[in-house]
């Protein structure tokens, strides 16, 4: 799956959270200035295109929704972000985390623990 837009990632984090919805819902839940009418119909066109967005017909009208959820989104594009900025090193991923000056100590002692946690559940699961 090629990466969203920040257009089409703004919409299809609104179609996530509204769950289904018109082009006017779409809008209406969009922060102040709002594109146009039209903008936002022809982004959701193009997500229809890249088979991310489904829609049904009503009369004239088309009712937008998901076909990923926002979980597989993150993941797939995750695994396309570690493989064009980290070779598809996760172990890289971390370690450039590692050295990220900005992050608190508090925040490093909570991504261990997470990957602490994680060893501990995949060693249970490998024991089995």
């Amino acid at each position: 799956m090629k990466e969203l837009t920040r257009a089409e990632e703004q919409i299809m984090r609104i179609l996530w959270r509204i769950r289904k919805g018109y082009v006017k819902d779409i809008l209406n839940e969009m922060e102040e200035p709002r594109p146009a009418y039209n903008t936002v119909s022809t982004i959701v066109r193009i997500l229809e295109k890249k088979k991310i967005v489904g829609h049904r017909v009503f009369g004239k009208s088309h009712e937008y929704y998901p076909l990923i959820t926002q979980k597989e989104y993150m993941q797939r594009f995750l695994k396309g972000f570690v493989r064009d900025y980290f070779s598809s090193s996760y172990a890289s991923l971390a370690s450039f985390f590692a050295r990220e000056e900005q992050l608190s100590m508090s925040e490093l002692e909570e991504i261990k623990s997470l990957l602490e946690h994680r060893i501990n559940e995949k060693s249970k699961r490998d024991e089995h």
